[in-house]
């Protein structure tokens, strides 16, 4: 056995998952925004954390490009790297399920089987994959950091959708298509969705 693993107990919290959520008022879990680089994931994250807050509730956005100035900014590009990188912000968000709060994760996640795992890592009804769906021209057009400039004069090494590639989710919980909706109508849908299952 590794000495990584080796002499590690789980200690249990005073406060339970379910005490928080009693306090909150409202359930706990993942909301994975998932996408192309300019699909709208962020933006449209922490617009609904903004609407979630404003209603009292207790949200709290992941994003990419932040985490990496921190928590995974030993973390490259390539495949290897990518599922690392999904991996523990998986992680980091059950923790934060622990604590009451509802996460919104903002990540390109290009791979379902790294969705999946971090699906796997939750109780069943903490977590909900939402396909931020637009098509790669629409957000080459966007493309408000310039990457997609950059990964099409190969200045970018392993760019989600044009030199690595991106699998759509088979089955997401909720689809929201940016290029026919607002921001706003996409918050509403999840908004909506959530209510309906009674989750806020």
């Amino acid at each position: 056995m590794s000495g990584k693993v080796q002499n590690i107990v789980w200690h249990d919290t005073s406060i339970t998952k379910e005490e928080r959520r009693v306090r909150n008022k409202h359930h706990s879990f993942i909301i994975w925004f998932t996408g192309l680089s300019a699909s709208g994931k962020s933006t449209v994250a922490n617009a609904l954390a903004r609407r979630l807050f404003d209603g009292e509730k207790q949200a709290f956005v992941l994003d990419g490009d932040n985490v990496r100035h921190g928590l995974n900014k030993d973390l490259g590009f390539d495949e290897k790297d990518r599922k690392e990188n999904i991996r523990r912000i998986g992680e980091v968000s059950k923790l934060l399920i622990e604590s009451g709060q509802i996460v919104l994760t903002a990540f390109i996640s290009p791979y379902r089987e790294d969705r999946n795992v971090v699906r796997g890592l939750v109780e069943a009804d903490e977590f909900l994959e939402v396909y931020v769906k637009c098509s790669v021209e629409e957000c080459e057009r966007r493309d408000p950091k310039g990457l997609y400039k950059k990964a099409r004069k190969q200045e970018i090494a392993h760019f989600t959708g044009i030199s690595a590639p991106y699998e759509e989710p088979l089955h997401p919980e909720i689809v929201l298509d940016t290029e026919d909706f607002s921001i706003e109508e996409c918050v509403q849908q999840v908004t909506q969705f959530l209510s309906e299952k009674g989750w806020i």
